[in-house]
């Protein structure tokens, strides 16, 4: 897993990817599984993700993260919002 305070770049993505080939070939036994490389960014571009992974054989996923949840209130009205882009 890796951790970036600053938005997901196409070099990190590829670097874990790195990384999950070179565990599968020198560190993982006959019997374990495929290896699952994480990175949580403090921000990320859906479209950079998308064609930085398009085509990778691993396990690779990428996620933003918060270091604090917003105010009761302001997840409400997101939820809200969420809803009522999905009904209409």
């Amino acid at each position: 897993m890796a951790l970036k305070t600053r938005a997901v770049s196409h070099q990190d993505i590829g670097q874990m990817n790195m990384y999950l080939n070179y565990f599968r070939a020198e560190e993982n036994m006959e019997d374990d599984n495929e290896p699952i490389g994480i990175v949580l960014a403090r921000d990320k571009d859906e479209i950079l993700v998308e064609y930085a992974t398009g085509g990778i054989f691993n396990q690779l996923f990428v996620s933003r993260y918060q270091l604090y949840l917003p105010h009761p209130e302001v997840l409400k009205q997101e939820l809200r919002r969420l809803l009522e882009v999905n009904d209409g």
